[in-house]
């Protein structure tokens, strides 16, 4: 559904965020208070998956309101924003619950990244909820969701297979969206350590301080707001698997401590003298080059080597022949059902583009375009229901063009574009270059 709902006592922020991030293709709600935000979601819940809350309202903070938020919309991913940011607020707002917690005004480029991760979460949570049988055992056990039958594709499956059923460390690296997470929690659920925990967390999306507090957490008066002690994630997952995403961004300094922890199985809270011991397999991922990080400063080399005992690198769906038709029927079986609908075909002429398409987002970039095709089709996903980048590609690599009057040409241009931003007028006019004006007349002209 891709709803947000923005809390905020001020209209001109409201209606900024609010516009940035209808420009980005999602559904805006919106809430001047506590009242009336708690009264949205009470209407709402269902929908909103992201919420982007101010600390400071005229009836309530933002803080202490992730837990009723959380009540209400549990499967909803909460953003603090806030004027006057600070590290106690920050650790106490993510011990609470959100997502994350972000400064105004100095972060406003993090923001729509910030939204996507968090918009992602909220789906991949969805995706990966186990589907129960009649005698309430999953259906989904180690690599059934793991789906493709290239070449290429079935050698990374058996790598994994392998290094599943031992203990050592697993470093998960290739493109955005290649599925490490999904590959991650495969090699946990083949391992003996299936029966423990699986603890998740993406390094880039917190501070050094609040990525130290979260992984080895603290102890009561470490820091002001610290009242009381704080399990770690280490903690949390002894015995059974770490997965730390994003291991590329985590802070030079911090990756000592990590290194320490990795090769004692030990480590000391923030604020504590007393070491911490844990039985711990950590699997890592990173989309970066770490060899080049490491020459650059930016990467320990002795944490990569301890990291990298077992290295895959999973493949870009570019060079996965074949297997784009595979993930695009699943998609719209999984994706049909998650919208109440009847799973809808693909035209052969639709798979045939998908197939010609680089898909620099990989795996997360096709499950988006089917999700919104599901929405925009009628009866059957054709051509005219995908992007227009996959539009464009598809006539620029033909041998063939068709040969269309200039009229025929610009209506359908104009029908692609309209596509491409769900309806956005504006941004349809900025993308064209020409005027609001002009775009709705060619609209009457062209009956759009």
């Amino acid at each position: 559904m891709n709803t947000i709902l923005i809390i905020d006592d001020e209209p001109t922020i409201r209606m900024l965020l609010g516009r940035i991030l209808e420009l980005e293709g999602y559904e805006i709600l919106q809430a001047k208070d506590r009242q009336s935000a708690l009264a949205q979601l009470r209407k709402s819940a269902s929908e909103v998956e992201v919420i982007l809350c101010d600390v400071f309202l005229p009836d309530g903070n933002g803080v202490e309101m992730i837990a009723e938020m959380k009540e209400l919309a549990p499967h909803a991913n909460i953003i603090l924003l806030t004027a006057h940011g600070n590290i106690t607020d920050g650790v106490q707002a993510i011990k609470n619950g959100a997502f994350d917690y972000i400064v105004k005004g100095d972060d406003n480029r993090k923001i729509i990244p910030l939204v996507s991760r968090a918009m992602e979460e909220v789906h991949t949570r969805a995706k990966s909820r186990p589907t129960p049988t009649r005698s309430g055992k999953s259906l989904k056990k180690g690599f059934d969701c793991i789906i493709g039958q290239s070449p290429v594709f079935q050698h990374t499956v058996r790598m994994v297979e392998k290094v599943a059923a031992s203990e050592v460390s697993v470093l998960l690296t290739g493109e955005t969206g290649t599925g490490k997470e999904v590959f991650a929690k495969a090699i946990h659920k083949k391992s003996p350590r299936s029966a423990r925990p699986f603890v998740a967390i993406n390094c880039s999306a917190f501070s050094r301080e609040l990525l130290e507090s979260e992984l080895f957490g603290h102890i009561a008066g470490a820091f002001t707001g610290a009242v009381k002690n704080k399990k770690g994630l280490f903690e949390e997952a002894d015995g059974g698997t770490l997965f730390l995403d994003e291991i590329g961004e985590m802070e030079y300094g911090l990756q000592a401590k990590l290194l320490r922890a990795l090769e004692t199985g030990e480590f000391i809270k923030v604020g504590d003298t007393q070491p911490t011991k844990v039985d711990v397999r950590i699997i890592a991922a990173t989309n970066r080059d770490l060899k080049k990080e490491i020459d650059n400063h930016r990467f320990r080399e002795d944490l990569y080597f301890r990291l990298s005992v077992f290295q895959i690198e999973l493949p870009p769906l570019r060079c996965r022949q074949g297997d784009v038709r595979l993930l695009a029927d699943h998609f719209v079986k999984t994706l049909s059902e998650k919208m109440n609908q009847q799973a809808v075909p693909l035209s052969e002429d639709c798979l045939r583009m998908m197939e010609e398409y680089a898909w620099p987002g990989n795996i997360r970039e096709l499950r988006n375009v089917i999700e919104r095709s599901l929405i925009v089709c009628e009866g059957q996903i054709t051509p005219n229901d995908l992007p227009v980048d996959i539009y464009m590609n598809s006539n620029k690599n033909s041998s063939s063009l068709q040969q269309f009057d200039l009229a025929s040409v610009e209506r359908d241009h104009i029908a692609k574009i309209l596509n491409y931003t769900h309806g956005n007028k504006t941004a349809t006019a900025r993308l064209l270059k020409i005027g609001l004006t002009t775009l709705y007349r060619k609209i009457e002209e062209y009956g759009l």
